[in-house]
């Protein structure tokens, strides 16, 4: 309940960016965006991890409704798909184990942009909460895989246990760079975390992981063109 309630704090701090007083706008801009994600699982108790790096593309649409002093306010909603998961670092064995997740997520953000409105360079921050669904996932297993398994703190109970949970949510926010045509086409460069607020696996007393959260860091390049804009 407690995480419904950050959540629901965070979309409503998204609607209420258009419920200020300044100039009004009205411009819509759609487009494309693609990138790469680097995930960990945060497990309880602990699998050591590396990074694991996946691919990301999308669909991005974005709903500027007013400026506000210097700040440009927007609404913005995604559509995408990612591939997560974990890699994990066995430094005690030849083994090796990767778990590909693949995802759609759909982040529903409040946009604050600083700098040039058309024709120049604008910096922006997003933040808001981000829905997911598990489309598939994939094991991949390399090394001899002797029994018994030798790990670097004997946990064992993720291999062959599929994602429990395909629906999962969390917050995310980051930071950006916009350049763009006084024609309205936009370049968007950008980074933002993920940081999950559900697990992926069950969390009961009798289940092996108390916790099971994905944690992921995106850097990713977007293509933007302006379909209604202010006169």
């Amino acid at each position: 309940m407690k995480r419904l309630c950050v959540i629901l704090l965070f979309v409503s701090a998204a609607l209420g960016v258009c419920a200020q007083v300044g100039e009004s706008r009205t411009d819509l801009a759609v487009g494309v965006t693609g990138g790469w994600v680097l995930n960990k699982v945060s497990f309880n108790p602990t699998v050591k991890q590396k990074w694991h790096g996946g691919p990301t593309m999308g669909f991005v649409v974005r709903y500027t409704c007013e400026k506000y002093f210097n700040a440009l306010c927007a609404l913005q909603a995604e559509c995408s798909w990612s591939q997560m998961g974990w890699t994990e670092l066995i430094e005690v064995s030849e083994d090796t184990y990767q778990r590909n997740v693949s995802y759609v997520q759909v982040p529903l953000l409040a946009n604050l942009g600083f700098g040039r409105e058309r024709g120049g360079v604008k910096g922006f921050l997003c933040i808001g909460p981000q829905l997911g669904f598990v489309l598939g996932e994939k094991e991949k297993r390399g090394g001899p895989w002797r029994e018994p398994l030798v790990r670097p703190n004997n946990v064992t109970m993720q291999y062959g246990k599929d994602v429990e949970r395909k629906f999962e949510y969390g917050l995310t926010g980051g930071l950006g760079m916009d350049v763009s045509t006084r024609s309205g086409h936009r370049f968007l460069l950008e980074g933002r975390y993920y940081f999950g607020l559900s697990d992926i696996f069950r969390n009961s007393k009798k289940d092996p992981f108390g916790r099971s959260a994905n944690g992921a860091i995106l850097a990713r390049f977007s293509y933007l063109f302006d379909i209604i804009k202010t006169k």
